[in-house]
């Protein structure tokens, strides 16, 4: 027993020392590339979604119920095709109303301007004053004469005072003078009383025609008024007629429905979202772009749009351009929880390439993608696969080279790069290979075993 296992032993230590042989002779096996001549293209490689420049709102005027919306998302509209409406019945009614009081004040106006019955009635107290005027004079007349009879009469009485004293009139004569005297001296007062009153009533009678033009006037300052009222309830009509026209809500472009977010009649504050509208056709892409990439990015940088969403990989996505770049960043946590400053940066398709992605595809708002934003290329470049390339203590780019079956730390001056090759200046030679993904365990003047890719 003890004698096979010596000899089993004896075996393993042969065939490790021999694989130990066989690997110090051989090298530790590596993939490895050549460096190769071609174009090289720099880009920036960032997710992104897709997004509107700008949508529409359609919202409600004023407050009002609102019908029922029978639109649904996705659904196509035509610019000024009606998309909702406030009930109509209630706005008629507004404007009804409205109507009827501009209708009101109108006639009040006409009936306020007829002066029919203050004309003639100003006409007969004209002619009333007339007439008073002519029973004054006739009046005054009447009490001339009675003064001139009164005064005869006095003095008829004292001449036959003075006969009757002589005896040349009889006692009845001087009576009847006496009553001459009393009754001319009655009818003399009767008339001063009623020339007095006379004149009292011509000066009442005088103010009928100031009267009554003083009411006419008053008419016209009653006019301004109601003016005044009817150019209010006229303002009130033209609201009413404009929240009418308002009531019947329109799409303010071609575009389809992104959101609604009303669908059963009801009522509704002003200012409330019923539908959101976006124009598909002007689809373009969001991007996050890490501040110390986006330096190197500027408008009108081409673009290649890519991912399940677009149903292409990269190298064989649509066509796009940077079309604008934010001038402030953000904060951003990713999902290491590491702080990034971000700034957005636009993409626009090339519009052929977007009409037909959207008929294949049917790419809608705020689907996922990828962009590649090409900064800088060039035509004849030494190119290494960008896994060769790791940086060394002192901060540089370096690589190891494979010569004489040995890798070989070599520093090299990097140019352009991006996630798949960069650009090696200077340090490698024509048809030199190097190492891909080297292990942290291969050192510098190691023998390897190289296992070149594609070849």
């Amino acid at each position: 027993m003890n004698r096979w296992v010596y000899v089993i032993a004896v075996i393993v230590v042969v065939v490790v020392a021999g694989g130990v042989s066989l690997a110090i002779s051989s090298g530790v096996p590596v993939q490895a590339a050549r460096l190769a001549r071609g174009t090289i293209r720099e880009f920036v490689d960032e997710r992104g979604k897709t997004r509107l420049p700008e949508t529409h709102l359609v919202t409600m005027p004023f407050a009002g119920r609102v019908e029922s919306i029978g639109l649904l998302e996705g659904d196509r509209v035509e610019r000024n095709q009606i998309v909702a409406r406030i009930a109509p019945q209630d706005l008629a009614d507004a404007v009804a109303e409205d109507k009827a009081a501009v209708d009101q004040l109108d006639a009040a106006i006409a009936e306020n301007d007829d002066v029919t019955v203050e004309t003639s009635a100003k006409r007969q107290s004209e002619l009333f004053v007339e007439s008073i005027v002519s029973t004054v004079a006739a009046a005054e007349a009447r009490k001339t004469a009675g003064q001139s009879r009164l005064e005869y009469a006095e003095t008829f009485l004292g001449r036959v005072r003075q006969l009757f004293e002589t005896g040349a009139q009889t006692e009845d004569d001087l009576d009847r003078a006496k009553l001459s005297y009393i009754e001319s001296e009655v009818d003399y007062r009767q008339d001063v009383l009623v020339a007095q009153s006379l004149k009292s009533m011509k000066a009442a009678t005088d103010l009928m025609p100031r009267i009554i033009s003083q009411y006419t006037s008053r008419k016209s300052l009653s006019r301004t008024v109601l003016e005044m009222q009817r150019q209010e309830a006229e303002a009130r009509l033209r609201q009413a007629l404009v929240r009418q026209e308002r009531g019947v809500m329109r799409s303010p472009v071609d575009g389809v429905v992104l959101e609604r977010a009303v669908s059963n009649e009801g009522y509704a504050q002003g200012g409330a979202v019923l539908l959101r509208i976006g124009e598909l056709q002007r689809l373009e892409v969001e991007a996050e772009v890490l501040s110390e990439d986006v330096v190197d990015i500027h408008q009108g940088d081409p673009v290649e749009i890519y991912g399940p969403a677009i149903g292409a990989v990269a190298g064989q996505g649509v066509s796009g351009v940077v079309d604008r770049i934010y001038p402030a960043g953000f904060t951003k946590v990713s999902s290491l929880g590491v702080e990034q400053q971000r700034v957005l940066v636009i993409v626009r398709f090339a519009e052929v390439e977007l009409a037909q992605l959207r008929q294949q595809r049917d790419l809608g708002v705020d689907f996922r993608v990828r962009v590649r934003i090409f900064t800088d290329n060039k035509s004849d470049a030494s190119t290494v696969p960008r896994a060769a390339l790791f940086r060394g203590a002192d901060g540089g780019w370096q690589v190891f080279v494979v010569r004489n079956g040995r890798a070989q730390l070599q520093p090299v001056e990097v140019g352009l790069m991006n996630d798949e090759i960069a650009e090696v200046k200077t340090g490698l030679e024509p048809e030199d290979v190097v190492v891909l993904a080297p292990e942290s365990s291969l050192v510098h003047e190691a023998r390897v075993q190289t296992i070149l890719r594609g070849e």
